[in-house]
């Protein structure tokens, strides 16, 4: 037997209930239209006999009175049609006798009318208005009484035999009532036990089988469902069976070592402390561990961005892209790609998933903790800071001291001296632009540094870092050449940082480029904004270092330079803080072009701080 047919054989008995209630209710139902029915049949026909037959008696007397009253042609027009209608409802309450005294009361109806008829007869033979008068009062009035005495009897008589079938259909609805609410709760009653019943012991094997299914997945491979019987329940309970057999076989297999191996590294990476997520190439999360559980409140099988936060959820869809693109593992460039969870910072990395045909599938992202490394590298900066700050009083005394004595203030130094004491004051020099941009780094890495933007000439800021360098060209056999094409666009820039900008820039140039050679400094109007760029003929920058010119304390590998590695960071902040963008076009060989864009009057910028 099906588990189908089990089911519906133990609502049978609820079906069985049903029907039984049904037909209580028909029957009650029945009863009660009879009791209608034998009213109006027995009853209600003779009612309307009766008034009909009174209302047709009281016309015909009104017919005699317009007789006497010397209208015969009106009364003889009225009485007609009802004696006809009186004689044709009295012979329907004849055949309608169905009460105790209803017959005795009909035949003295009869003979009344009879009678009533003869005198009518007589009356309407009469001549003279003294003998109509007299022979209406004295024969006909009395027996227009009697006529009308007996309906009446006919009338009360099934009117309290209505009333009496009424009172008694009434109790009958009562006791109906009564026994379909008490036949009602007793088949409810016994059809929910015997259903209920029926259920529990065709739903019985299912409480074995979730049993076996528990003991199971908890690991006891030695459990076993043991349901006998040919429904689907039982079937699947044997291959329930089937496959705990199976299972028991792989373990004791290589395929159930490896399971274990496989359950092993889970463990392994759950035990990480970092949150590690497995993303497939279409989004979906592969895997987590319990650290990203936690952390993040995701699982695997679901589809992480649509419920972390924000920044977290973009960070993670730029790794995962840049992994499915194919352009391998993604390293992060240093601590200020770290983000903030709570009181964490993660800082992402991936490398690829590969399929089987060698295509990226997916990729796994670590969420490094660097918290403490954020924090020591907070330390390091005001370290820093402090210590340049420190720098610039004794750094000011010592070339103030140096230029005094070059100036043969206190007293004639020799031409040897003189020598030392240029070759003091340019390291001087250099020392103070190094302690300038480190403070400039703490500014910067502090929020603290704000640029207040106003309309100048792109033309005139060219010029002006063009003056302010055309010295160093000079000594180094350097060209400088000026390129501002028209319309001549002003620009909202604060003046002294774009200088500084423009003055790194160019410095880098004439650094980087061969004697003879010409740095070229352009100016071009955009859509909404002006572009400036620097470019040099010198030896470029390689691929490999170009995504990292403008990190901090970074310095090409082989290059010639006097500074730390901060001029182009400070650079791209400082414009990035303008809401312009800043980047590098070179080819190794070839020079390089440094270019950079600010806002026109009319377009908002981006931040104040950078």
């Amino acid at each position: 037997m099906t588990l189908r047919t089990k089911l519906l054989l133990a609502q049978a008995p609820l079906a069985a209930g049903l029907a039984l209630v049904g037909l209580v209710a028909l029957n009650t139902l029945q009863t009660l239209g009879r009791s209608s029915e034998r009213i109006l049949q027995d009853n209600f026909r003779s009612v309307l006999a009766a008034q009909r037959m009174k209302e047709a008696a009281e016309r015909i007397d009104s017919a005699a009175l317009f007789r006497a009253a010397g209208r015969p042609d009106k009364g003889d027009a009225q009485a007609g049609p009802n004696i006809e209608a009186f004689d044709t409802e009295l012979r329907a309450q004849e055949s309608n006798i169905t009460e105790a005294g209803e017959a005795e009361a009909t035949r003295r109806l009869r003979a009344a009318w009879n009678e009533y008829r003869a005198k009518y007869d007589a009356f309407r033979r009469i001549g003279g208005e003294q003998e109509l008068r007299r022979h209406y009062f004295e024969e006909l009035q009395p027996e227009f009484l009697r006529i009308k005495d007996a309906a009446e009897r006919i009338l009360e008589i099934n009117q309290d035999a209505m009333l009496l079938k009424s009172d008694r259909a009434r109790a009958t609805a009562e006791r109906n009532r009564s026994l379909l609410l008490l036949s009602t709760i007793c088949a409810l009653v016994l059809c929910l036990f015997a259903s209920v019943s029926l259920t529990r012991r065709a739903l019985r094997p299912l409480n074995l089988l979730s049993l076996a299914v528990r003991r199971i997945g908890e690991g006891d491979l030695e459990a076993r469902a043991r349901i006998q019987g040919e429904d689907e329940i039982a079937q699947v309970g044997r291959e329930l069976d089937t496959m705990a057999d199976k299972l028991r076989e792989y373990r004791s297999s290589s395929l159930g070592e490896l399971l274990q191996a496989q359950q092993a590294s889970q463990a392994a990476i759950d035990s990480l402390p970092d949150p590690i997520l497995v993303v497939a190439a279409d989004g979906t999360l592969l895997n987590v561990n319990e650290s990203a559980e936690r952390e993040l409140q995701i699982h695997a099988g679901e589809r992480p961005l649509a419920r972390i936060d924000p920044e977290l959820r973009d960070a993670i869809e730029k790794v995962r892209a840049h992994v499915v693109a194919g352009r391998g593992p993604y390293l992060p460039r240093g601590l200020e790609e770290a983000l903030r969870v709570r009181d964490r910072r993660l800082l992402p990395r991936a490398t690829p998933l590969y399929s089987e045909e060698g295509a990226v599938a997916g990729a796994t992202i670590v969420l490094q903790d660097v918290t403490r490394l954020v924090r020591f590298d907070e330390l390091k900066n005001d370290l820093v800071a402090t210590v340049a700050h420190e720098f610039r009083t004794p750094l000011t005394s010592l070339r103030m001291a140096i230029h005094i004595l070059l100036e043969s203030t206190v007293g004639p130094i020799s031409e040897k001296q003189a020598d030392l004491l240029q070759a003091a004051r340019e390291d001087c020099e250099r020392l103070q632009d190094i302690v300038d941009d480190l403070l400039d780094l703490a500014r910067i890495q502090a929020g603290k540094v704000e640029v207040q933007p106003a309309a100048i000439s792109a033309k005139s800021l060219v010029e002006g870092a063009l003056a302010n360098r055309s010295a160093a060209a000079a000594a180094a056999k350097i060209q400088l050449a000026a390129e501002v094409r028209e319309p001549v666009l002003p620009v909202l820039a604060d003046a002294e940082r774009i200088a500084l900008v423009l003055d790194n820039l160019i410095g880098n140039a004439v650094r980087h480029s061969a004697p003879g050679s010409t740095v070229v400094v352009r100016a071009q109007p955009q859509h909404d904004s002006v572009r400036f760029e620097v470019e040099d003929h010198g030896e470029g920058i390689p691929p490999e270092y170009r995504s990292r010119i403008f990190e901090k304390f970074f310095r090409v590998p082989g290059t010639k330079g006097e500074g730390i590695g901060l001029g182009l960071y400070l650079a791209r902040e400082i414009v990035l803080a303008h809401g312009g963008d800043m980047g590098v076009e070179s080819e190794p060989g070839k020079g390089s072009r440094f270019w950079f864009t600010l806002p026109v009057p009319g377009r908002s910028i981006r931040a104040t701080a950078a």
